[in-house]
């Protein structure tokens, strides 16, 4: 018999109405009458972490969830964290980094309306997620949504109101469950081993049908910040920025454009820091195909005269992810910092 341990966190699919709107409340006892019948070949616990909207997650949660799957990893074969959608697809990339090499599947759900409710896409996503989870050939860390296995690092929640909320960017899924069968487009295996793909000469030793230790984390590094280039915008904001953030990803216009007016300030706050100091990261407003610096002047010229990273075709939550996690190590050269943030995880960075 397969064990699988469902983490609940609050969430829409753990909401009661309100006379101020849904608000999360229902028990991990009420939620155990609502789960679907899976069957006797799959023994089920429920464990309750918290019971929040998912716009509070903070890192203290992320940190409370990764250390649940890691204390009860023995006794488990699978684990389903219920959790709200609006900040799902950033929970499932930093537990990519936090869980790394799990041989067993850490599954991310949740619902567009309340598992209470009469109609409700709760109880399939539920279902779903724990058949996933319950299967010898799962591992690592995914979303479980509307019929789309997304591996934790390639999501994103593209629908406010649908059912189905998530996309998997830049890369296909890894499977789809249509009534109640897994079909695999990639192993999980094959996908949660990248180093083995790309000839890590510190591998090329090892027998390549033995899997590395799980590894967990349990630090972040919180003091990561998003500036969204809009049309028009002036560059006051940037001094305090550098002051205040360990990391600034810029979230650019089409392959990596920065418009005039921000440059002058962003180069004169950059020449303060040192790479190590200040770690900026470049992406792209555009969901698909990724930054690509070297196409424009612009973007040439910040490459050329400063040492930055460019998320190149990652999420977004990836990208910030990730760099909470790596900057939670300190005294780092900006050598180390750029080679983990190069360094797969998962399919996380296609170089």
């Amino acid at each position: 018999m397969r064990r699988v341990l469902i983490i609940t966190t609050g969430g829409t699919i753990a909401s009661v109405e309100s006379p101020d709107g849904l608000v999360p409340g229902i028990t991990s006892q009420q939620l155990r009458a609502y789960l679907p019948h899976i069957g006797n070949e799959i023994d089920i616990d429920i464990k309750s972490l918290f019971h929040i909207d998912s716009t509070d997650m903070e890192a203290d949660h992320w940190i409370r969830i990764a250390r649940a799957v890691r204390d009860n990893y023995a006794d488990y074969d699978g684990f389903v964290i219920c959790h709200g959608t609006d900040t799902m697809a950033y929970t499932a990339a930093i537990l990519s980094y936090l869980i790394r090499n799990s041989d067993k599947p850490v599954v991310l759900t949740g619902a567009q309306r309340p598992i209470g409710f009469e109609i409700t896409d709760a109880k399939s996503n539920l279902q779903d997620s724990i058949l996933y989870a319950a299967d010898p050939a799962s591992c690592g860390v995914q979303i479980v949504f509307a019929g789309k296995v997304i591996a934790g690092t390639r999501a994103r929640k593209v629908r406010s109101m649908s059912y189905a909320a998530f996309a998997s960017i830049n890369l296909p899924e890894i499977a789809e469950i249509r009534s109640g069968r897994i079909i695999r487009y990639l192993t999980d295996r094959e996908y949660y081993r990248p180093e083995r793909e790309h000839g890590d000469p510190a591998l090329a030793k090892t027998d390549h049908t033995e899997s590395q230790p799980v590894q967990f984390s349990d630090r972040i590094n919180p003091n990561v910040f998003l500036l969204k280039l809009t049309p028009g915008m002036q560059p006051g904001l940037i001094p305090d920025i550098f002051r205040l953030y360990d990391a600034i990803v810029i979230e650019s216009f089409g392959a990596g454009g920065i418009p005039a007016v921000l440059q002058q300030t962003l180069f004169e706050e950059m020449e303060k820091y040192g790479p190590e100091e200040k770690v900026l990261a470049m992406t792209t407003q555009v969901t698909y195909e990724g930054s690509h610096l070297e196409t424009y002047e612009v973007g040439r010229r910040i490459a050329d005269r400063f040492q930055i990273l460019e998320a190149r075709d990652m999420t977004l939550e990836a990208t910030i992810a990730k760099l909470m996690w790596i900057l939670a190590d300190l005294g780092q050269s900006w050598e180390e910092i750029r080679t983990r943030f190069y360094a797969p995880v998962g399919k996380d960075t296609l170089l």
